[in-house]
């Protein structure tokens, strides 16, 4: 199978965009924009991301006990690019607070999710990490869409 392809297809799948969270062992913040978040359980509560087994944030989303999402909003297209850049405190100049477990949190996301860390599944490439919700909230608003390697808006 053509490795072109299967990523041109895979980008017809439109998908909300969310950062994942997490606290280091000095409490420090790290996150990265994620496309692979998805809902697994009610009961329990369980949702998971996938984390590059290649990339630089894989040591802070195997050390932690807690991870963060945030679902972004339709405005919040800039921070989605700014946590998907290397090189740069991720967190300089952005507004963000430590939820019950900890993690951190945008307050004007679209819902923010506090996960504690049940299981670890390595997938290929990826770590996929399920996480317990221990906590959530909503806000209101449009979500921000990926779509076709593109930032899209929902039509009206």
């Amino acid at each position: 199978m053509d490795p072109h392809s299967f990523r041109r297809s895979c980008a017809k799948f439109s998908t909300g965009v969310a950062i994942a969270t997490v606290l280091d062992a000095e409490r420090e913040p790290h996150g990265m924009t994620v496309n692979s978040f998805t809902s697994v359980s009610l009961d329990p509560p369980l949702v998971l991301i996938c984390v590059d087994r290649t990339g630089n944030m894989l040591e802070r989303f195997e050390e932690c006990a807690h991870y963060g999402v945030n679902v972004l909003r339709n405005s919040q297209a800039a921070l989605s690019v700014r946590f998907a850049q290397r090189g740069h405190d991720r967190f300089d100049g952005i507004e963000w607070h430590r939820g019950v477990t900890g993690v951190p949190l945008f307050p004007e996301s679209l819902a923010r999710f506090e996960c504690t860390v049940r299981q670890r599944v390595i997938a290929g490439d990826h770590t996929i990490l399920i996480g317990q919700v221990v906590q959530c909230e909503v806000g209101e608003g449009d979500p921000l869409v990926y779509f076709d390697s593109n930032y899209r808006r929902l039509a009206p």
